[in-house]
């Protein structure tokens, strides 16, 4: 297996810029998210691939007996479907041997993100079993929240999608993203972001209802808009419609 080129801080333009020009500690979360901050400028960004890292292998249903390394403890869902069980041990992913969980988790980053499936290689009493497990919707998410410099749009609001009934009742659109939106961070209020309110529903953003990847007006925003800008959105609220602007922002403080 060939090794992937070595990446060092100096290679990053903007890295050395704002961080090893002024003689600052470069910290390890900075190498990927001046990475993505450099593809973003050079219109080279794939936020699936480049702002969704390391997607937790636990959205299979699998989880591990750390101690024990790749040891399967439970299986649950798409793996279990696929034939995994506790006591199995993992030994490769789509054909490349893993030893440790660096490797699988590093391999499982690789896997292309509008990939259906992926195979899984365990040992199980002394022979060899690939199991092919079926990859759930958006399995690629992670949650950025705490990243620094991050490219990802923040929009001060979290929500829940609308389930199929609800979206009947309210006669929204069946396969759109509407959702409910469930907290508001202060930070709305402070940088002036929208005035969303616990409860509105948010159907469409700048007259978009339905997108092929976002399940949530909310992540709609962050995959289809650039941090900065203000949109339009189209809500819900006390059985009302009407529009309201939003206006997102870069996560730029340092720890």
């Amino acid at each position: 297996m060939e090794r992937p080129q070595p990446l060092f801080p100096r290679e990053i333009p903007r890295l050395v810029e704002r961080t090893i020009a002024r003689n600052a500690c470069v910290e390890c979360h900075l190498i990927g998210d001046y990475q993505n901050i450099q593809r973003e400028q050079e219109g080279k960004l794939d936020k699936l691939t480049h702002m969704y890292r390391s997607p937790d292998i636990a959205t299979l249903g699998i989880r591990l007996d750390v101690p024990k390394g790749l040891v399967v403890k439970e299986a649950r869902d798409a793996a279990e479907v696929a034939g995994m069980k506790p006591g199995d041990l993992v030994t490769g992913l789509n054909g490349t041997p893993v030893w440790t969980f660096g490797d699988l988790q590093y391999h499982y980053d690789k896997v292309p993100r509008q990939a259906e499936r992926i195979r899984i290689t365990v040992e199980r009493e002394g022979k060899s079993i690939d199991l092919s497990i079926g990859l759930p919707e958006r399995w690629w998410w992670t949650d950025l929240t705490f990243r620094q410099w991050t490219v990802e749009p923040r929009v001060y609001f979290e929500s829940l999608p609308l389930t199929e009934a609800e979206k009947r009742d309210h006669r929204l659109e069946p396969r759109g993203f509407a959702s409910k939106v469930k907290r508001v961070d202060g930070f709305a209020e402070v940088l002036k972001s929208h005035e969303l309110r616990v409860g509105d529903i948010v159907f469409g953003v700048d007259g978009v209802e339905r997108d092929e990847l976002a399940n949530t007006a909310e992540l709609f925003i962050k995959l289809r808009k650039t941090a900065g800008e203000t949109v339009t959105l189209d809500l819900i609220r006390d059985g009302k419609r009407l529009q309201m602007k939003l206006t997102t922002y870069r996560m730029s403080f340092r720890k």
